[in-house]
């Protein structure tokens, strides 16, 4: 995301430039960009350290402390690592493969079955919809 560059370049009083690049996307309305940043390193006349961004040649404010929408100037922004705009576009005009749709599932037959189960099972018929009392019949008392 960033690489430090040489003396060449630099603006007067600069000691350093770092070169960083980010993708944005716009929560409100959705618009994706990215940009690139020179990052300028300066040293003022009491010795603090201070930086300036530089986009396509101009002074710029820090990206990351209030970044804005480029389309609709919205402040809900997303920053993310650089490249990340330009694979969602790229992915957004592949064709998308569409898997095909599932057949039916048996369930597997439980090993533990009773025969009296087994054979009540087999005398349902085909489709058979559960009902409660189906579900309640092995808690039923036995009449004795």
């Amino acid at each position: 995301m960033s690489e430090i560059a040489g003396q060449t370049g630099l603006r007067a009083g600069a000691s350093a430039v770092v070169n960083e690049s980010y993708s944005f996307a716009c929560m409100r309305c959705g618009y994706g960009w990215e940009q690139s940043y020179e990052i300028e390193h300066h040293t003022d006349a009491a010795g603090h350290e201070f930086v300036l961004y530089v986009a396509d040649g101009q002074v710029v404010p820090s990206p990351l402390s209030k970044p804005t929408c480029q389309n609709c100037d919205g402040h809900v922004v997303r920053i993310m690592r650089p490249g990340r705009v330009a694979s969602a576009r790229n992915a957004a005009h592949r064709p998308h493969r569409v898997p095909p749709p599932a057949g039916p599932v048996e369930a597997p037959a439980a090993a533990a079955e009773s025969e009296s189960e087994s054979e009540s099972e087999q005398d349902r018929p085909e489709g058979h919809h559960w009902h409660l009392s189906d579900l309640l019949h092995p808690f039923q008392r036995k009449a004795s």
